[in-house]
């Protein structure tokens, strides 16, 4: 195949190109380092224990392996990646780099360090009174505890011993006069790193992360080193939650949906909020699928109010037990009468609401009520042991069983043979009493003392003798004596 090219003399912009290309070449080739200098290259090979750098001058860089290896322990960089390092020493054939300074650096290089921000390496030798005393190229340094860690720092103690990276932020008086902070270097890294991971997701991402640590607000989650976000407490779960530590705990895989990435004003890294509960399905889209009216279920008692209970009959989902649904046997003036906090309870579904996310709940229809059949259980005539619920003026309140209450009239009891003995009863004490009527429909049973028996016998020959017709006087007495034995 043969190659076209501008037979134009004039036009030398390409050469002039590759001229320069050259010239940046070999300034580049010129340049010398020397130890502290920070490099930014590309990675030429990775050998077993070795990586090697293009430093961008005459000799290449050779980095340790394990130098590079993550926080799980973990190489991850191949050929191409770019690193920024640090010059430790140098050689005719080869250029020592570091990630940062340490030991096989001088003390000299501290100050350096200190104008270039370039992290160094030190160990924590002890806890001293507002901070650490750190030992870095054999000289003292000082580490304020609130710059040991980007979080608040619990246990001291725990990072004796620990080889770690600083930046020097005050170095004075030849280094009799060093300050670092780990949190600062820290900060650096956790920004090169959310950018790079942010850089790769969006908002509504499905995302992979473990718990860090719980809150009374929510629960820390980290996506990847460095990078953290948070979960609040009201999406941990479609259900009602208290505290954080009822769903997840340190150290818990999670499946979470990306909600928001926010730069607030002052602070260092941005703000990540995360959802757990958005990544299942909304519990009311099946919500009438899944319940129907009339249904019978077990619940838990999430809340209360003055007007009722709120039970949870499904994860994310609950209902209203109103205060008029709780009891067929009493009136009940406070919820917490009748359930408490957390407790279990069979309730019926009364209605379902899905547009505005409503379910009216009932407790008394799922205990049933005590009045039906009550026609049958109870009839005219029948005398039975009772007792006392209240007095009012127009009569007594008498209850028949748990629920259900029948009226004693004043002027029933003012007739009985001993009514004095019914002014002397208190709520609460035994009465026998003569059931004279059962309305089930109206929920009425009127009672008479139990001596007003043959009385009502007498008043009920009257009425079917009304319905007979009319015969001697003779005839008429004689059937009311027999009726009467």
């Amino acid at each position: 195949m043969t190659e076209k090219f501008d037979e134009n003399p004039d036009d030398n912009s390409e050469e002039l190109s590759f001229e320069e290309l050259f010239a940046s070449y070999d300034d580049n080739m010129g340049r010398e380092l020397k130890p502290g200098d920070m490099v930014e290259g590309k990675i030429i090979s990775v050998g077993r224990t070795s990586v090697y750098i293009d430093t961008g001058t005459k000799s290449d860089g050779v980095v340790e392996k394990n130098e590079l290896l993550d926080e799980n322990g973990e190489f991850t960089w191949q050929a191409g990646d770019t690193l920024t390092l640090y010059v430790v020493s140098l050689s005719e054939s080869e250029i020592i780099l570091s990630r940062a300074i340490s030991g096989a650096g001088k003390a000299a290089l501290l100050e350096d360090a200190a104008q270039n921000k370039t992290p160094v390496e030190g160990k924590v030798k002890a806890v001293i009174k507002g901070g650490f005393n750190v030992d870095i190229l054999g000289k003292r340094a000082f580490c304020p505890v609130s710059q040991m860690d980007v979080t608040y720092v619990e246990t001291p103690e725990d990072f004796v011993g620990q080889t770690l990276h600083f930046l020097v932020t005050r170095y004075e008086e030849n280094g009799r006069n060093i300050v670092v902070s780990r949190k600062d270097l820290l900060i650096a890294q956790m920004k090169e790193a959310q950018q790079a991971f942010l850089a790769d997701v969006a908002v509504g991402d499905l995302l992979h992360g473990t718990v860090t640590r719980l809150m009374p607000y929510g629960a820390f989650v980290e996506l990847a080193p460095g990078v953290e976000g948070m979960v609040h407490i009201s999406e941990l779960g479609w259900s009602r939650i208290e505290k954080p530590d009822e769903v997840v705990k340190p150290g818990d895989a999670v499946l979470v949906k990306l909600l928001k990435i926010e730069l607030q004003e002052g602070q260092d890294l941005p703000k990540i909020s995360l959802s757990v509960k958005q990544t299942a399905e909304d519990p009311w889209e099946s919500m009438d699928k899944a319940f129907k009216p009339g249904d019978q279920v077990t619940g838990k008692v999430v809340r209360l109010a003055g007007f009722g209970a709120f039970v949870e009959i499904a994860p994310g989902v609950d209902g209203l037990v109103h205060i008029s649904e709780m009891s067929h046997t009493r009136r009940v003036m406070r919820p917490e009468d009748v359930v408490e906090k957390g407790e279990q309870v069979q309730v019926v579904i009364k209605s379902i609401d899905m547009d505005a996310k409503r379910v009216s709940l009932s407790i008394k229809d799922a205990l049933g009520d005590p009045w039906t059949g009550i026609s049958v259980k109870y009839k005219a005539g029948d005398i039975l042991e009772a007792r006392l619920e209240k007095r009012e003026t127009f009569g007594l309140f008498i209850g028949l069983e748990p629920g259900v209450t029948g009226l004693m009239p004043v002027s029933a009891v003012r007739s009985a043979a001993d009514a004095k003995s019914y002014d002397a009863l208190k709520p609460g004490d035994a009465v026998t009493v003569l059931v004279r009527q059962v309305d089930e429909e109206n929920r009425r049973i009127t009672l008479a003392p139990p001596d007003q028996k043959d009385t009502e016998n007498w008043q009920q020959f009257a009425e079917n003798q009304k319905e007979k017709p009319m015969g001697t006087m003779e005839s008429v007495f004689l059937e009311a004596m027999k009726k009467k034995k």
